[in-house]
C-alpha cells in the first residue's frame, strides 16, 4: 500500500508504513437504515482480515436502524455492537463521545454511516498514525489528493468552507496543521482522548476533540467525500445553529476569553436598558423607577446570551430559576456599590470625576464577571457532575459470525 505523505514533495512507499494495529470503528447513526448494510459490506471487502476489527454503531434513531445492523452483522467477520441511546445528549457529537468510551482498541476510527466516508482509507488512516506516531489522523478533502465532490450543491459547499475558515480563524494554534476541522472521518488513538473533557454539541466531534483534548502530533490523509449512498443529509439550519453555540463555548472555554466576552454582552445589554428607558419615560413615568425598570431589561437580556454562549456546559449545576436570581441579584448589586466607589476613589484617592467612574466601572466589571462565575455557574463543592452520557442506554452486542 502506497500513501502519499502530507509534506510536498515527499512519497511515502508501502514499506515505509508500519502493520496497522487494532482499530475500533465507531459509526454514529440516525434513522440510516437504507445506508447501514452497505456500509458494513464496504468496511468488510475493505478491512485486510490481518487487521483486529471491531465495529460499533451509537444509534439515535426512531426508525428500524437497530434490527437492520442486527441483521447485517450476521454476515460480518468481526464483532458488531449496537448502542442505541433513548436520550440524543449531545447529538452526533455525544453519539461519537459515547463509541470513544465503549472502543476497545488502541486506535479508534470515526466516520459517518451515509458512505460518504470511505471504509477503504481505514487501513491508511491506522497506518499514517503509526508511522508519523501522531495522535490523531485526519481525513481532509483539501489537501492534494481530496475532493468535497459528495457535497451536494453549491450552498452546502459555501456552508462547509465558510465553517472551514471560521473556525481556523477562532482557533489558529489548536487547529495548526487540521486544513479540514470539518471532516467526520479521522482516526485518534484512544490514549489521546479524554472523555471527561469533552462537552459535545451537534456534529462536528472533530473540533471538540482537536481544541479539549489536544491530541500530539496530528497528520492528515486525502480523501475523496462520496456521494450519499441512499437518504437525505441530517444537515439543518438547527444543526447550524447548534455548530456556531459550540463554536462560541470552545471559545469562551478560557477565563480571559470569557470575560472579553462577558464584557461584549455586557455591552449589548445596553440596548434593551435604553430602548426600555425611552418606552418607560414616554409613558411618563419618572427616570429614576424608568431606570430601575429598564435595567431589568439589560439584566434579563445579558443572562441569556450569557446562559447560552459562555456558560452552556455550567447549567446543570443549579436550576435556572436559582441561576437567574442570582445573575440579577450582582448585576444590580452593580448599580449600588458603584457611586460608593466613585465617591471613595474621588474623595481618598483625588481621582477626578472622569478618571473615578471609568475606574469603578472596571472595578465593578472585573467583580460583576468573578462573582457571575463563581456564585451562578461554578458547581457546589462536594457536588458530583454528572457524566454527559449518563442518560444514554446501552445495547447488546448484534449477532456477528466469525
Amino acid at each position: 500500500m502506497s500513501q502519499e505523505s502530507t509534506v510536498p514533495g515527499e512519497v511515502v512507499e508501502a514499506a515505509e508504513i508500519p502493520e496497522p494495529g487494532a482499530v475500533t470503528i465507531v459509526v454514529p447513526t440516525f434513522n440510516e437504515s437504507a445506508n447501514v448494510r452497505q456500509l458494513l459490506r464496504q468496511i468488510t471487502e475493505a478491512v485486510p482480515a490481518r487487521l483486529p476489527c471491531e465495529v460499533v454503531f451509537v444509534d439515535d434513531s426512531t426508525d428500524d436502524t437497530p434490527e437492520v445492523i442486527e441483521k447485517a452483522a450476521q454476515d460480518c467477520p468481526f464483532p458488531v455492537t449496537v448502542l442505541h441511546r433513548d436520550e440524543p445528549v449531545g447529538g452526533l457529537g455525544g453519539a461519537v463521545v459515547e463509541g470513544l468510551k465503549a472502543a476497545t482498541s488502541d486506535w479508534i476510527v470515526v466516520m459517518d454511516g451515509d458512505c460518504q466516508h470511505p471504509p477503504a482509507l481505514v487501513p491508511d488512516l491506522v497506518a499514517t498514525g503509526e508511522r508519523a506516531n501522531a495522535g490523531l489522523v485526519v481525513a481532509s478533502r483539501y489537501i492534494k489528493g481530496g475532493s468535497r465532490a459528495g457535497l451536494a450543491g453549491s450552498y452546502r459547499v459555501a456552508v462547509s468552507r465558510g465553517a472551514t475558515w471560521l473556525t481556523k480563524a477562532l482557533f489558529p494554534r489548536r487547529l495548526h496543521g487540521i486544513s479540514d476541522p470539518m471532516s467526520g472521518f479521522f482516526a485518534i488513538r484512544r490514549s489521546a482522548v479524554t472523555a471527561e473533557v469533552l462537552q459535545p454539541l451537534g456534529y462536528k466531534i472533530l473540533l471538540e476533540l482537536a481544541v479539549r483534548s489536544r491530541p500530539r502530533t496530528v497528520t492528515e490523509v486525502p480523501f475523496v467525500f462520496q456521494d450519499r449512498f441512499a437518504g437525505e443529509s441530517k444537515s439543518t439550519a438547527q444543526e447550524g445553529l447548534r455548530f456556531l453555540r459550540h463554536l462560541a463555548g470552545l471559545r469562551a472555554a478560557s477565563p480571559v476569553a470569557r470575560m472579553i466576552g462577558f464584557g461584549l454582552i455586557g455591552l449589548t445589554g445596553f440596548v434593551p436598558n435604553l430602548l426600555g428607558l425611552w418606552a418607560l419615560t414616554a409613558t411618563g413615568m419618572h427616570y429614576v423607577p424608568a431606570e430601575i425598570l429598564a435595567n431589568q431589561l439589560g439584566v434579563a437580556w445579558n443572562f441569556v446570551l450569557i446562559e447560552h454562549l459562555l456558560f452552556r456546559e455550567r447549567r446543570r449545576h443549579r436550576r435556572w430559576w436559582d441561576r437567574a436570581g442570582r445573575f440579577a441579584l450582582i448585576a444590580n448589586a452593580d448599580l449600588v456599590l458603584r457611586i460608593p466607589l466613585i465617591a471613595l476613589f474621588v474623595h481618598q484617592m483625588h481621582l477626578g470625576v472622569l478618571s473615578a467612574t471609568a475606574l469603578a466601572l472596571v472595578t465593578t466589571f472585573v467583580l460583576r464577571f468573578a462573582g457571575t462565575e463563581a456564585l451562578v455557574y461554578l458547581p457546589r463543592r462536594g457536588r458530583e457532575k454528572p457524566g454527559r452520557g449518563s442518560t444514554a442506554q446501552q445495547g447488546e452486542p448484534c449477532e456477528q459470525t466469525s
